[in-house]
């Protein structure tokens, strides 16, 4: 990753460096980029980073894209629209990177292209998987940029990452199992989370539980929960509450205390601290929640809840059947 950073900083220097980055997907490619622009939020004092949807980018690309700017990019097997944005982003003279698991346009456009294991896969190392490669990206750059005073802790928590995961899937197994059982008859499951968890949440709800199963869910910040979503609250909702470990953990535990007054047996709770983040440095593992989280979700919970209603969560109803 630094000789790679490296070699971009190098071919950027008469145009003045990199000073803008943007993050560019569609879907759960998209949310995996969130860990990447979160950090960044908070750690890039120079660097301006945005994360974009593909169309949206498509359509309404920003003016400071262009040869100060470096694209970063994440489709699976090539998006259309994803591959469409980083057309537009070349043009402009950015730098671009494609991140994929199968050659495709995507990798034809950009600049550079970097691999990565798919996340559902069970032999997936969780170090290589899109969401992390574009967290190091994010680290890299400002290290070599900026200077990030805690890089050698986060490259740390990187090696350990695989690890803490297959230990929380043992761990979450059965409580996932039982969580399935207790939920298969729902309409409607509400997922909450916050700061560095929200991507996490946003998978969870718009890819698990509502492309794979078919099932409504809606996603809600546990800041903005109480401003407005908590009026839906009775003790027949069914709501995922994911609890950071970080700086934003006191507004999960906001509204954990309202849900646990209001809400009823159909609340269900999951703490980045049951799941061993602590076993990265404090000075990184807020980072690292995404990480953690959202490979359990996918490879533990939503195949539980898959196997309880009886659903192949491999069936689409529109998804690759017809025209969009």
């Amino acid at each position: 990753m630094k000789s790679l950073i490296r070699e971009i900083l190098k071919a950027k220097e008469q145009a003045g460096g990199i000073r803008n980055i943007v993050w560019v997907a569609a879907g759960g490619s998209n949310g995996g980029f969130y860990p990447a622009q979160y950090f960044m939020d908070r750690e890039a004092a120079h660097i301006r980073s945005q994360m974009f949807t593909s169309n949206e980018f498509v359509y309404a690309p920003p003016a400071f894209c262009g040869p100060d700017t470096l694209a970063v990019f994440c489709s699976m097997r090539g998006t259309p629209e994803t591959c469409e944005a980083a057309r537009i982003a070349g043009e402009r003279g950015a730098v671009t990177i494609g991140l994929y698991v199968q050659e495709s346009m995507l990798t034809e456009l950009c600049d550079y292209k970097i691999p990565y294991q798919s996340i559902a896969k069970d032999e997936s190392r969780q170090e290589q998987v899109n969401s992390s490669i574009g967290l190091n990206l994010a680290m890299t750059l400002l290290e070599e940029t900026e200077g990030y005073a805690n890089y050698e802790d986060a490259m740390e928590g990187f090696r350990l990452l695989d690890d803490i995961y297959r230990k929380a899937v043992i761990y979450t197994t059965p409580l996932a199992a039982k969580w399935a059982e207790e939920n298969k008859d729902e309409k409607v499951i509400y997922v909450m989370g916050s700061g560095p968890a929200m991507g996490s949440a946003y998978i969870f709800s718009i890819c698990n539980i509502m492309e794979m199963l078919q099932i409504h869910s809606p996603v809600v910040n546990s800041c903005e929960f109480f401003h407005g979503p908590f009026e839906t609250l009775d003790r027949s909702v069914p709501v995922f509450q994911l609890i950071a470990e970080g700086r934003t953990r006191p507004a999960d535990e906001r509204a954990v205390d309202f849900l646990k007054k209001y809400g009823g047996d159909k609340i269900y709770l999951l703490d980045a601290k049951e799941l061993g983040i602590n076993r990265i440095r404090d000075s990184v593992s807020e980072y690292f929640n995404h990480l953690i989280f959202s490979p359990v979700l996918n490879n533990v919970y939503m195949r539980q809840l898959s196997k309880a209603i009886e659903k192949d969560y491999n069936t689409r109803r529109y998804m690759w059947k017809v025209h969009y």
